[in-house]
């Protein structure tokens, strides 16, 4: 399997999540070896996708520096790492991603009016070669050695409508969009007043996130699935990995991770060479793996 990026350029209006305004979004293939790079076009500053490039991650992933940042990418990223994507140029015209309906399906669709366009080098991935563990009280994240690519995540939330849930997926693109990407984001209707009364979560709606009170989802249609809030966490820590800017060959699990643990195994990872290698899927024992991307 070669490398990826995508055939045409495609974009698309959607509002921020935080400041509440319209944010255009702008994809653009790039060339072999280019890796994803994200552009502010209204401060003509790009950033590279690197946990390097991380700047905060207490309610999204936020990635850039003291010259611009671009936040919640992490929902985009998910969708970047299912359709296998290495090159491509992500060109905002504000400091974060469009929120669509809290989501990954939207930029699913986005790359589907794109398409995919194999380039001429091998597609590197990141194969995990020994068990990597960030851990926060009971709370943990970890990366171990498989020859597949598998995402187990378990939550506890004090919530009647949430309480315990897991959910246990085998990557692939096709699962990806029928059973991860239209797992929304969800926040309580305690801490949206709170944010939005220091001008954050401004866009925040029922129209892009699950809403709750202290007994009920709030949305009139209910959830997609019975454990949306289970799969969406998958969602984002499939986008939380592709910071690093390659797939991964690994299992990861999780119980109660957030983005900030996501990212400390990432550095985590990346830290030690005995924690990795780069591998390309040209080779015999990862054609299964290659076969995910179909």
């Amino acid at each position: 399997m070669n490398q990826r990026t995508i055939s045409k350029p495609v974009e698309v209006v959607g509002i921020g999540l935080h400041k509440g305004e319209p944010i255009k979004l702008r994809l653009e293939p790039l060339g072999t070896d280019a890796g994803i790079v994200f552009y502010r076009e209204d401060l003509a500053l790009s950033i590279p996708l690197s946990p390097a490039s991380v700047i905060d991650t207490q309610m999204a992933t936020v990635i850039g520096s003291d010259k611009g940042y671009i936040s919640t990418i992490e929902h985009f990223l998910s969708a970047i790492y299912a359709y296998g994507i290495d090159n491509l140029r992500v060109i905002v015209n504000g400091n974060e991603m469009p929120i669509m309906d809290g989501s990954a399906s939207s930029f699913c669709f986005l790359l589907d009016e794109a398409g995919i366009q194999e380039q001429d080098v091998a597609k590197k991935v990141i194969r995990v070669k020994q068990s990597v563990e960030i851990v926060d009280g009971d709370k943990f994240v970890r990366l171990e050695p498989s020859d597949e690519v598998t995402f187990d995540f378990e939550i506890d939330f004090e919530h009647p409508v949430i309480g315990q849930q897991s959910q246990a997926y085998s990557f692939g693109t096709k699962s990806f969009t029928e059973e991860i990407s239209r797992a929304r984001t969800f926040g309580f209707a305690r801490d949206i007043q709170y944010l939005q009364s220091i001008n954050l979560a401004l866009g925040a709606s029922l129209n892009n996130a699950i809403g709750l009170d202290d007994e009920k989802v709030l949305n009139p249609e209910g959830l997609r699935f019975d454990n949306e809030f289970a799969r969406h966490k998958i969602l984002d820590a499939m986008g939380d990995m592709m910071v690093m800017g390659h797939n991964v060959l690994g299992a990861y699990s999780s119980f109660a991770g957030s983005h900030k643990l996501n990212h400390e195994l990432t550095v985590k990872l990346l830290s030690d060479t005995a924690n990795y290698e780069m591998v390309t899927l040209n080779r015999v024992q990862s054609r299964e793996f290659a076969k995910s991307f179909a």
